[in-house]
């Protein structure tokens, strides 16, 4: 501090000066009439520090003033910030609740089309290994479910239970190795098998000479006690014939998106 005093020691002098110099300048203004050529030239000496030291004063409140509305500011953007993600997430919620309700009332329009006892259900989890294809639901005993019920949405097919605990039943997925259920052509009524292979089905015990196109719609036929007739099952997607074959190979990409089952109907009125 004294080296800084020592080395500005002029300037600070003459400042010292000229402030002693307007204050005694202050106190005779009052008393005296007219200003004396010494008064003037003091006030000629201190102008431009007096503009120096206006202009650092209102440079200091700008800068105060300013920052106070840089605090306001941010805390106004904080404020908008949380109350923006708020209302992200209420209009995600009601987002979803939307979708659920759609998808409600579409299984709920389904229900009331089948002529017998049906029974809603959520899909709570799925099958984590390769081994199987199930899903688990959240009905068992204690809703009157019981082994072999068959399962569908209102795409199509989705497949039967095959174990059923006091409030949770897994059903065997349409596309399981081990699934089969007997179908026919809707529109040639070729009849045959559609068994579970993996993504897609087949359908098994078609003769070469029966009428089956791309594109055709394979149902449930209603023959083996499980599935009642008229259900979809899904489309032709690829045929392969051969004039020594007995029967055709054909392809049948399921009506059912397996990936995206949420809520399901259980259909109680086939009893096994």
């Amino acid at each position: 501090m004294l080296e800084l005093i020592q080395k500005y020691r002029t300037p600070l002098l003459v400042v010292c000066l000229i402030m002693t110099a307007l204050l005694i300048y202050s106190s005779r203004l009052r008393k005296q009439p007219e200003t004396t050529l010494f008064e003037k030239a003091i006030l000629q000496l201190a102008s431009p520090l007096q503009r120096g030291f206006d202009s650092s004063t209102d440079t200091m409140s700008n800068l105060w003033q300013h920052y106070l509305w840089l605090v306001d500011t941010s805390r106004e953007n904080d404020r908008l910030f949380s109350e923006n993600r708020r209302l992200l997430n209420k209009l995600d919620r009601l987002s979803e609740i939307q979708l659920e309700n759609k998808r409600l009332s579409t299984l709920l329009a389904l229900r009331e089309e089948m002529d017998i006892p049906t029974l809603p259900a959520r899909v709570i989890a799925e099958d984590a290994t390769s081994l199987f294809q199930t899903v688990i639901i959240d009905r068992g005993l204690e809703d009157g479910l019981h082994e072999g019920l068959p399962v569908i949405v209102p795409e199509g097919v989705v497949g039967r239970i095959i174990r059923c605990s006091g409030r949770q039943s897994r059903v065997l997925l349409a596309t399981d190795a081990s699934s089969a259920m007997a179908v026919l052509v809707q529109r040639s009524r070729a009849r045959g098998v559609c068994r579970g292979r993996g993504q897609t089905l087949t359908l098994d015990f078609a003769l070469s000479k029966e009428d089956i196109a791309k594109g055709d719609r394979i149902i449930t036929s209603g023959n083996g006690g499980i599935f009642p007739k008229g259900l979809t099952v899904g489309n032709v997607s690829l045929i392969q014939t051969n004039e020594l074959d007995l029967f055709q190979s054909v392809v049948v990409t399921p009506a059912v998106n397996f990936s995206r089952l949420e809520e399901v109907l259980v259909l109680l009125g086939n009893n096994p």
